[in-house]
């Protein structure tokens, strides 16, 4: 577990039931390709709830690679309501994350970096922030970290000689499309599970997006008072 830890590369999950039942699952931030010949569940495969704005076709790509990286957690923990309580390790930079809470509060933060690293090329933007994953962050640590993130990312592509985007309108766009893949991958999830964990771990995912939505499209002050200096 220490050496897990340790990789920058790989954040390491395990979930603690009260019933005595444990559950590791792995998120590689640099994941080979998905793994050739396996069988996937009928529920992955690209064309079943679609998102509609998804630029991938069946020819090329046989299954959404985010419903792919998403099997895992749904055959272990389908069974399982989103209501019950769950002690979360997470082990990642050699640092140890804890929390006791709901099983869809721990769900939405691992399916948020798997569904970064996916290859879901609507997520694409959101790799970065993996390598920077807060574990059950809320909405201010989002926002902090969704437009240090996007900013971050325009100076360096300033810095190559290309266009730069200082008013964020390619975040908004990027924030529209990601509420649209976490409602069709909602769908896909209520298509594939019996008890509703996976489900509402997307909506809560959704509701993340949606209030980032919201501040780049009304931005209200939220993050003003951690600035102070800069107004001077």
């Amino acid at each position: 577990m220490d050496l897990e830890a340790a990789d920058d590369s790989l954040i390491h999950y395990r979930f603690l039931f009260a019933d005595g039942r444990s559950w590791s699952h792995r998120v590689e931030l640099q994941p080979d390709a998905r793994e050739q010949g396996k069988s996937w569940p009928d529920w992955t495969r690209l064309n079943v709830h679609q998102c509609r704005h998804c630029p991938l076709r069946p020819e090329q790509s046989p299954h959404c690679p985010f419903a792919q990286a998403l099997v895992a957690p749904v055959e272990l923990l389908a069974q399982s309501p989103s209501y019950e309580q769950v002690e979360v390790e997470v082990y990642w930079r050699g640092r140890e994350t804890r929390r006791h809470t709901s099983l869809q509060r721990a769900l939405g933060s691992l399916l948020g970096a798997l569904g970064a690293t996916s290859g879901c090329p609507h997520t694409r933007l959101l790799q970065a922030m993996a390598w920077f994953h807060l574990p059950f962050s809320g909405t201010e640590e989002t926002l902090y970290r969704v437009f240090g993130t996007y900013l971050l990312g325009q100076y360096l592509r300033q810095q190559r000689g290309l266009a730069a985007d200082w008013s964020m309108s390619g975040l908004r766009e990027v924030y529209r499309n990601l509420r649209l893949v976490n409602l069709g991958m909602t769908e896909r999830l209520r298509a594939a599970v019996v008890e509703d964990s996976g489900p509402n771990g997307m909506v809560l995912l959704d509701l993340l997006a949606a209030d980032t939505l919201y501040s780049l499209d009304q931005y209200e002050g939220e993050l003003d008072r951690f600035f102070e200096a800069y107004f001077d």
